[in-house]
């Protein structure tokens, strides 16, 4: 899931990072985050991960504030592309 969440901000230019600390801001740095960060290829290489995707994962495992503020963001991407 962290990685699939990882992934997903990597190829739309987001820091996973931030976003985790928008969702979660009472949470230390996260290890396993982290490490999915550092498993990321770059965008060029990295296969499509669908917005769909990337939400149902997030809220299948319980994260639903951190799907919250992906949500939000993919607001944005329609919003420019308007």
């Amino acid at each position: 899931m962290v990685l699939v969440f990882a992934q997903w901000c990597v190829n739309h230019g987001l820091d996973p990072e931030e976003l985790y600390r928008r969702a979660y801001p009472r949470q230390e740095k996260n290890l396993l985050l982290k490490k999915a960060i550092e498993r990321t290829l770059p965008k060029e290489e990295a296969g499509d991960i669908s917005n769909d995707t990337v939400l149902n994962v997030l809220s299948l495992f319980g994260n639903g504030d951190l799907a919250f503020v992906v949500f939000e963001e993919i607001q944005k991407f329609h919003s420019k592309s308007k």
